[in-house]
């Protein structure tokens, strides 16, 4: 389901495809479109919350040591 393609411009931040599909998950989501509610009042109402815990893992894993041998989990 990821929308972060080749051809798009490379954003050389740690995260951005997560980041990316993340952020089109909730300007897309029916919270926002219908209810007229802020991208940030769906996050906390568990909108694309499967997106959500892969982007908190994906910059939690920056921080743990382990990813200098294993690599960034996510994208």
């Amino acid at each position: 389901m990821p929308r972060y393609y080749e051809e798009k411009e490379e954003d050389g931040q740690a995260c951005a495809g997560v980041k990316e599909d993340l952020r089109q998950c909730l300007l897309e989501s029916a919270c926002v479109l219908q209810e007229n509610k802020t991208p940030r009042q769906c996050l906390k109402e568990g909108h694309c919350r499967s997106l959500q815990m892969t982007f908190f893992a994906c910059k939690r894993s920056m921080l743990d040591t382990r990813a200098r041998f294993r690599g960034r989990k996510g994208y």
